[in-house]
């Protein structure tokens, strides 16, 4: 166990490992997620790349990453390991979510109501935290603050119900 990376949670932990491998491959690593289901435990590893990841780049980084992992040997209890895209319609949490998606469409949904509507679309055109700029329907820019999301999701599965 070299025991370079022990700071912050588990997820934070595999989230630097995995990052370099992520660039060395030319993808994007969306998010990680340590996760109890039941009595099992799940690391998710959540990749992507402009056209969609295949099971392929799943198939590589899985390979490769194992082996970080069993070098580094962050996660002291046993655990699934699963690779997967984060999906249609995924949720932006982080900084990077939201500058990546600048010009795509997303929905907020609000904790209460904002200027009478729970929930707005439009196309994301700036971040700056805590605050989002979102292009309304008819065409005007509003500032909408992150703290008063529920969440904010991509659009790119609505063709799909």
């Amino acid at each position: 166990m070299s025991g370079e990376v022990k700071k912050g949670n588990t997820a934070g932990r595999v989230f630097e490992l995995a990052k370099p491998l992520c660039d060395e491959l030319g993808l994007f690593l969306w998010d990680v997620r340590f996760e109890k289901e039941g009595a099992t435990w799940y690391l998710r590893v959540l990749i992507d790349k402009d056209g969609g990841v295949d099971m392929d780049d799943c198939e590589e980084f899985s390979r490769r990453f194992n082996k970080i992992l069993d070098d580094v040997d962050p996660i002291s209890q046993s655990y699934v390991f699963e690779v997967g895209s984060p999906g249609l319609g995924r949720q932006l949490n982080r900084p990077e979510h939201f500058e990546v998606c600048i010009g795509d469409e997303v929905r907020i949904r609000f904790i209460r109501p904002v200027d009478g509507m729970k929930e707005v679309k439009g196309i994301l055109t700036g971040y700056e935290k805590p605050k989002v700029t979102i292009r309304l329907e008819d065409g005007t820019e509003k500032e909408y603050g992150l703290s008063d999301a529920a969440y904010v999701k991509l659009c790119d599965d609505e063709d799909l119900f």
